[in-house]
């Protein structure tokens, strides 16, 4: 058994709030279209200072661009493999607006994490959740899907049925026996097999330094002579991995919701585990303040019933509308999916109070909106990117003694969570080895960088973001006091200020900066 980094850990669309609690598929107010702007047929002069004589041919290309309602679309070439640029292409999807003012700063990249979230639909559906206004005036706001990932050259793996199976249905055999762990490999098996014959080759491909490579390309193509970046959650890996390989590109970086660069996988899925549970604690402790909270007494009562609750719904899983049965690990998505903002307890608080009256309805809506389902189909390959990122990005170097430690960390200190968080490895049945290190990023030699850190932050701890600025040789950290994932324009104006004065004119704070 192994814990492992939660699939989508810490996606900036895995907030709830700005979905008005209905989930309908959009979570965020479209931007109106403009269909009389005519976009440039091609880019700016590319930058291809020092660039080896093999890669010229993708720093060198001049980009087509199409209006897509209110933005300029585009695809980009790369090398699928950056140690033999001539073996292959593959493409990535490219989303600009263009600054409001006319006159911008130049490109800023966006990541919104995952590993697997959209870069495109991050800024197609949702640009003022992205970014303030102020930086949509002044700058490009670029978003991109890394490569593996939507709409550009992606992973592979199931349809929906399938899909189905895989993330719902819940084993013959009691939890924990060998049953129940053979069926799981087999699944997690079955998975990557699929994910081998649908992806054309390109999976030992998908890892964080290609990606941040492929970064280094989209930022010459656009004229860019130093990268602008804001990254969530997975993207400020991917964001301080490009400072690693690319210091002296660095222009403003900022990286909001940090992973440690430096801790391997099993601490990663360890210290969720205990994120989510003080997380819990924190929704439970609001939720028993008010009117409707199905549980009652202390904290630790309401933090009792709900573990009932879950054991209750995994010995008889309730049956949905659709077909479906609801279990504990369902149900577990659902609190995880609600978790990841503040603003989304109320509806936590509504499905599980429905569960408790023996409707699952809303907790597999949440669910389903942690998973991309939408209508029975998946809107994205998130599912698939992660498994891929993840598999690729972290070496299996624990050892059975650490694995049964963290077990018993989490059994303590995580004991609502503790027992549906581990199981069988599925990084164990992927067809291509690991490639990434676990290593301190300095990037020595790069501009400042800021990141930013959530104090009871579930799916990228704290913790996370004071280890990558005291890493990174010019890190500042900016600290938001509060719940929910990430920091940035969550409504903060101290930290709102602290990321836009920087973006926008290059002030770095005076040392740490703590917003109340």
């Amino acid at each position: 058994m192994k814990t492992t980094p939660l699939r989508r850990a810490g996606a900036v669309v895995a907030g709830l709030a700005a979905a008005s609690l209905t989930l309908t598929g959009c979570l965020y107010a479209m931007i109106p279209e403009d269909g009389a702007r005519v976009a440039p047929t091609t880019s700016a002069d590319p930058d291809t200072d020092g660039v080896a004589a093999d890669l010229l041919p993708f720093y060198e290309q001049s980009l087509d661009w199409a209006v897509c309602g209110a933005f300029d679309c585009t695809t980009v070439a790369v090398p699928l493999d950056w140690d033999e640029p001539g073996a292959g292409e593959i493409e990535l999807s490219v989303i600009r607006h263009r600054a409001t003012d006319g006159n911008p700063i130049g490109s800023l990249l966006t990541n919104p994490g995952g590993p697997g979230s959209s870069g495109v639909s991050l800024i197609r559906d949702s640009l003022t959740y992205a970014v303030g206004s102020d930086v949509i005036e002044a700058y490009d706001v670029i978003g991109f899907d890394p490569r593996g990932v939507g709409e550009s050259t992606a992973v592979t793996c199931f349809d929906a049925d399938d899909m189905d199976s895989y993330l719902y249905d819940i084993p013959e055999d009691p939890r924990g026996s060998d049953g129940w762990t053979a069926e799981l490999e087999e699944r997690n098996q079955a998975f990557a097999d699929a994910c081998e014959a649908g992806s054309d080759g390109i999976l030992p491909h998908i890892t964080t330094d290609d990606a941040a490579r492929d970064m280094d390309v989209i930022r010459a193509v656009l004229g860019d002579t130093e990268l602008n970046y804001l990254g969530y959650s997975y993207g400020t890996f991917l964001g301080a991995t490009y400072a690693k390989l690319y210091p002296e590109k660095v222009g403003r970086l900022v990286l909001d919701g940090a992973i440690d660069p430096s801790i391997p996988g099993l601490e990663v899925g360890t210290t969720q585990a205990l994120g989510f549970e003080s997380a819990l604690r924190a929704y439970m402790a609001d939720c028993l303040d008010g009117q409707d909270c199905p549980f009652r007494g202390s904290v630790d009562d309401g933090m009792a019933d709900l573990g009932a609750l879950l054991a209750a719904v995994d010995a008889a899983p309730l049956p949905a509308g659709d077909g479906r049965e609801l279990g504990a690990d369902s149900l577990m998505t659902g609190i995880i999916a609600a978790l990841y903002s503040q603003d989304s307890w109320p509806f936590l608080t509504q499905a599980l109070a429905d569960t408790l009256a023996g409707d699952p309805t809303l907790a597999f809506t949440l669910a389903d909106f942690y998973n991309g389902r939408e209508g029975g189909e998946y809107a994205d390959n998130s599912t698939e990117a992660f498994r891929a990122y993840n598999c690729m990005d972290y070496p299996d170097d624990s050892s059975a003694a650490e694995e049964a430690a963290a077990e018993e960390l989490i059994a303590d200190h995580a004991p609502t969570i503790a027992p549906y968080w581990s199981g069988p490895d599925p990084c164990d049945a992927w067809p291509a080895a690991p490639t990434g290190v676990r290593e301190a990023i300095p990037a020595d030699g790069a501009a400042p960088i800021l990141v930013v850190g959530t104090t009871n932050d579930p799916a990228t701890p704290y913790e996370w973001s004071v280890a990558l600025a005291e890493q990174l040789s010019s890190g500042v950290l900016v600290t938001r006091v509060g719940e929910g994932h990430t920091g940035y324009n969550k409504g903060v104006a101290c930290v709102d200020d602290a990321v836009e004065d920087y973006l926008l004119d290059g002030i770095v704070p005076d040392g740490d900066l703590t917003c109340d």
